[in-house]
């Protein structure tokens, strides 16, 4: 295979052009962002890179030619389940507009993209009744291109439990299915929905992934963690398994009359319980953290829970491990502060999930194009 080429949207610290691998070439990336870009030029250096707020670049900032593959990661505050789930036709999440329009001005100069990836939360799927992901899917099959959607979880690849929806664009269908699969985790109910109910036009570009992901994780959480990294004071963990549900203290009673370690990742919660707000702390045992997130606010950090024996100990998740559950590499520079370093982790795309849906999804298709040249 050729080497391929794309251009990375909303690029963040990269995390797409590092599950993209050596068989891509990186012909232009961009976010808005100063410090995720200084994260970025440290990794990759500073050449492939333009600063600048997507709704500002023209085509005469992209490279010459047209690129194998667009990626945008666009921004998810308006979409996700934890946010007001604005839409996307507010002022963050609405950034896709801007991506849209690249690559429409790209297509009327002959350089439109031979495939598109649009990725964000899970949420999108239900935001605004489902019209909102039928509106983007759209505007991707009036830019010309086959369309289809897969949910991809990182936990199928890292031990973090991170569900994102990838909207697909091909120029061919070669690598999609006509036939619509069984529902299921990679294809939910609200996806067969979404397709059923698109405009007759748009339907007939719209196309389905057979491919699945293989249970293939081979990490848990206890594998990434840093045993050097100082707890918290024994009061402080007190006071979090304290704030445990009865459901959840009693599970943690239970790890700890079984003996041996077990690693175990939490967030803070403000649940309403008898009509009251109440502070919890939920834990989860499973072998995998919970999504990660920006860390704005204090309920945003995860907590890590060691039990060794009899002993229960609690800190905050390092930037590293995050980092780990992310799917980044040890030598991924991060920034220097946690607050940047957990920004950038939180904002970003998990790197194999990347890798699989290029080998599985992208690879094949653009291959197809290749040999027909």
């Amino acid at each position: 295979m050729n080497e391929l080429s794309f251009l990375e949207f909303f690029a963040g610290g990269g995390m797409a052009r590092l599950g993209l691998g050596p068989d891509w070439r990186c012909a232009f990336a961009n976010d808005f962002d100063a410090a995720k870009g200084a994260a970025y030029a440290a990794n990759f250096g500073a050449g492939d890179f333009h600063l600048a707020d997507i709704h500002g670049l023209g085509i005469a900032d992209l490279p010459a030619g047209a690129a194998d593959l667009a990626w945008a990661s666009f921004p998810c505050q308006d979409l996700s389940l934890a946010g007001a789930r604005a839409g996307l036709g507010a002022p963050r999440s609405g950034a896709f507009f801007g991506f849209r329009s690249i690559i429409g001005k790209l297509a009327d100069a002959g350089r439109r993209p031979r495939s598109i990836v649009v990725e964000n939360v899970a949420g999108l799927l239900t935001s605004n009744g489902g019209r909102d992901l039928a509106r983007l899917v759209g505007e991707i099959a009036r830019a010309g291109y086959y369309v289809s959607a897969i949910v991809l979880n990182a936990r199928d690849f890292v031990p973090q439990s991170r569900p994102r929806l990838f909207i697909v664009g091909l120029e061919n269908e070669g690598a999609f299915s006509r036939t619509a699969p069984a529902i299921d985790a990679a294809a939910p109910a609200a996806l067969h929905k979404m397709a059923a109910g698109l405009p007759a036009p748009v339907r007939r570009r719209w196309r389905w992934i057979s491919a699945r992901p293989a249970a293939r994780r081979n990490l848990d959480l206890i594998d990434i963690i840093d045993d050097g990294a100082p707890f918290d004071a024994k009061s402080l963990t007190q006071a979090r398994v304290n704030a445990m549900a009865p459901r959840q203290r009693a599970a943690l009673d239970a790890l700890i009359a079984a003996g041996g370690r077990h690693v175990g990742a939490a967030f803070r919660r403000v649940r309403v319980e008898g009509g009251r707000k109440i502070v919890r702390i939920e834990a989860r045992f499973d072998g995998v953290a919970g999504c990660l997130r920006t860390p704005a606010g204090g309920s945003s950090r995860q907590i890590i829970f060691d039990i060794d024996d009899a002993k229960v100990r609690s800190r905050l998740m390092t930037p590293r491990e995050a980092a780990r559950a992310m799917g980044l590499p040890d030598e991924y520079r991060l920034p220097q502060s946690a607050t940047g370093a957990l920004k950038l982790i939180g904002d970003g795309v998990s790197p194999p999930v990347v890798a699989w849906l290029a080998r599985n999804v992208l690879e094949p298709a653009l291959l197809r194009v290749q040999k027909a040249a």
